[in-house]
């Protein structure tokens, strides 16, 4: 599934967005998760500043 994900990227208007993954720890247990979105280039630094 990640190689489809990858290959759309790369072609045409895939380039101007980028695929995100945030560690967050989850308030129920304690443990990490990971959360990855596909998110436009401009709006990287402002998804990863947010907790």
């Amino acid at each position: 599934m990640a190689k489809k994900v990858v290959a759309t990227l790369q072609k045409g208007e895939g380039r101007t967005y980028s695929k995100v993954i945030k560690m967050v720890k989850s308030p129920k247990t304690g443990a990490y998760i990971f959360d990855e979105k596909i998110i436009h280039n401009d709006d990287v630094k402002d998804y990863l500043a947010k907790k």
